[in-house]
Order: C-alpha cells, then structure tokens, then sequence
C-alpha cells in the first residue's frame, strides 16, 4: 500500500507506509546532546548574535562543531559576497564578546553568490567542512545544522554529496506561514533556488517560518534593557545594536522587534518553547 508523500522527503520515490513511519521518526527532536553547524548572516539585523549566544549558552545539548558565513544582500552589504565577509569578521567579533575564543578556528566562509544566479553549487570552505563532518553521521546519529540564513551553503553541500540528505538533520528559518498571504521571505527569498533545493533533498527538515509565527517572538528596547544592560560586553553591544537596527526599520523610539533566529536553535533543546506540526514539503515558485 502506498502512501502520501511524507513531510520533507519529496524525491520523487514511491513511498510505502513504512518509509512515512520512517520519515516521522527522523523528524523527531534530539534526547541527548547533538553535534550541530551554524548557518548564519550574522551582520544581518540582530537575532543571529542573539542565536549564536543563546547557543553557546546551552552546551548541555549542543555541541557546535562549525560555524558557517552565509551570503546575503540588503541595506547592510554591497552584494552577497560582501555580506558574506561581513558576517564572516561578525562572527569573530561576537565570539570575542562574548569571551569564547575557542570556537574562532571552526569559522568557515561560505558561499560568495547564490544558487539562483549561478543555478549550480557554490563550493566553499564552508560547504566542504559540512560534507567532511557529515562523514561521522548517519541517520540515525545525524549532524543537525541549524540554518539561519538564505539556504545557499546547505544547498550547495546537498549538490555536490547527494548522500548528504542521509547524515544531516535541517533546522531551517525561511519561508513564511502556510496561510500567510504572500512568501517575501528574506531568507527563502534571497536564494529561492537554494529552498527548493533543501525542501526537495530528501533530507529531514524542519521548516520556521517567518511571518505569522515567529514574528511573534519578539522583543523591545525597555526588555532589554532591564535584563541585559550591564551585565557583560556583549550585553551592552546587542542592546546598542538592536536598538540601532530598530531605528533603521521603524524610526520610532517605541519599537517591539522579532528576533527569530533564537528559535531555531530553542527548537532543538526541547523545552517547550513551541508547537509543531507535520506538513507535506512546501513547494517555491519563482519567475527567474
């Protein structure tokens, strides 16, 4: 008996009820601590410093073994290389504030462009130290790799080592709600070539859409400075980031803002911060 095609695997296989049963249990959240890479802009907006803290804040059950600069391409970068860069020297620089040094020679440049101009993989350091500590996992021991950017670098890691799909573990932040009226996602929407690429792969994914679920999760000026003013360097650069950021978004001095990336890294720990759902894999069109 055949059964509808399961959340995520969408590689145009005839599926049997056993490979859905298998497709959920591969979707279920860790029980002990995992290895993980990050994927992120950091130079973009404020929430991926946040989510970098928050991650190494929580080495009970993360244990992060890359991180990786992602390209994007807005107000703050010339171009997807240079936005590369920048997120590059900001990841160095957070670790510096935050006093974690050790972690300053798992930092990887990722890819300079993205796949829909190109419309073929981008190889980088980045990508290749994906597929090289893929070879320590398997299925049933994945490497979770925590994407908080434009999907280019884990794209580019899937073409090139198609066997990917069966040692990793996506958590991914693109796309916007289901329901939601339009997809201007700045995550899948700077690189849609490289979402169709991760959502089609065949490997687990789970997907944290942007508007109309966690743009709910968000904070303002006064929150921040209650809890964080003061408290350390890095504290005292996020607040002064954030509410420079916010300036720029909203010109007002009263201002809530998403910081979504955090969630993605709280999805894995498992602490009842959210609900999820199974979805059949979300297709993205475009007209390039």
């Amino acid at each position: 008996m055949e059964s509808p095609k399961p959340y995520i695997f969408t590689d145009n296989n005839p599926n049997t009820m056993e490979d859905y049963a298998k497709s959920v249990r591969r979707l279920a959240k860790p029980v002990k601590r995992v290895d993980v890479v990050l994927d992120t802009d950091m130079f973009n907006e404020v929430d991926d410093q946040f989510a970098l803290a928050y991650l190494l804040q929580s080495e009970e059950k993360l244990n992060l073994k890359a991180i990786c600069a992602a390209p994007f391409f807005n107000h703050h970068s010339e171009s997807p290389k240079d936005g590369m860069e920048k997120s590059y020297d900001e990841i160095f620089k957070i670790l510096r504030l935050l006093k974690r040094q050790e972690y300053e020679n798992v930092v990887y440049k990722g890819a300079d462009d993205f796949l829909i101009e190109r419309k073929e993989a981008i190889d980088s350091p980045a990508v290749r130290e994906i597929i090289r500590l893929s070879e320590n996992y398997d299925e049933e021991n994945p490497l979770y790799i925590i994407g908080i950017a434009a999907a280019t670098n884990i794209a580019s890691a899937l073409l090139l080592c198609p066997e990917l799909k069966n040692r990793v573990f996506i958590v991914w932040l693109g796309g916007l709600g289901f329901d939601w009226h339009d997809n201007k996602s700045f995550n899948a929407g700077q690189d849609v070539e490289a979402a169709r690429v991760v959502l089609s792969s065949g490997a687990p994914v789970v997907l944290l859409p942007g508007r109309g679920v966690l743009d709910h999760f968000s904070t303002t000026g006064p929150e921040l400075r209650y809890w964080l003013q003061g408290k350390n360097a890095f504290c005292d650069h996020i607040i002064e980031k954030t509410e420079r950021e916010s300036q720029i978004c909203n010109g007002e001095k009263c201002w809530s803002r998403p910081i979504s990336d955090v969630a993605a890294v709280a999805w894995l720990l498992d602490g009842n911060f959210m609900l999820d759902r199974l979805e059949h894999s979300p297709k993205f069109f475009y007209s390039k």
